[in-house]
């Protein structure tokens, strides 16, 4: 079991504490990284309307989640409550399962491209699956350390 100095306590943090413990530090990142895929896919020709649409969804939701908690967290208004750790807890897992499904039909779709397409888009698409699976990681290792935060709260 990691200490709780590692996790950041089994409470929220609030303030601008909210960048000094390790979890909630991954908030920056998720939001530089799912706003890069939100734009490398918004601006990349598409292949496959459906997939990318997904893709499209994932991440404007995610970014905008990601947005609104740590505001939420930085201004407080969780109150040190436990049910706010299971909603931290809850929504860092199911973002993490969004990416991972967004990241694997965004690779999927890079690789079948087919004529038609040029190499800027193509070098688009590659670029947004690795900031995708690089914000995958992100949200998982995020809610990782938000379970063990929840399972100690």
């Amino acid at each position: 079991m990691a200490p709780a100095a590692a996790t950041g306590g089994s409470t929220l943090p609030s303030g601008f504490s909210v960048f000094t413990t390790l979890p909630d530090l991954l908030f920056i990142f998720e939001f530089i990284f799912g706003g890069l895929v939100w734009i490398l896919v918004a601006s990349s020709l598409v292949p496959w309307p459906l997939v990318q649409g997904w893709v499209m969804f994932v991440s404007v939701f995610c970014f905008v989640a990601t947005t609104t908690l740590i505001i939420l967290y930085i201004i407080g208004a969780h109150g040190g409550e436990t049910s706010w750790v299971t909603l931290d807890a809850a929504y860092h897992c199911t973002a993490a399962l969004f990416y991972l499904s967004a990241s694997v039909l965004e690779a999927l779709a890079t690789i079948t491209m087919q004529d038609g397409f040029t190499y800027r888009h193509y070098h688009e698409n590659i670029a947004a699956v690795v900031f995708s699976y690089i914000a995958t990681l992100l949200y998982v290792v995020h809610a990782v350390f938000s379970l063990i935060r929840w399972k100690s709260s």
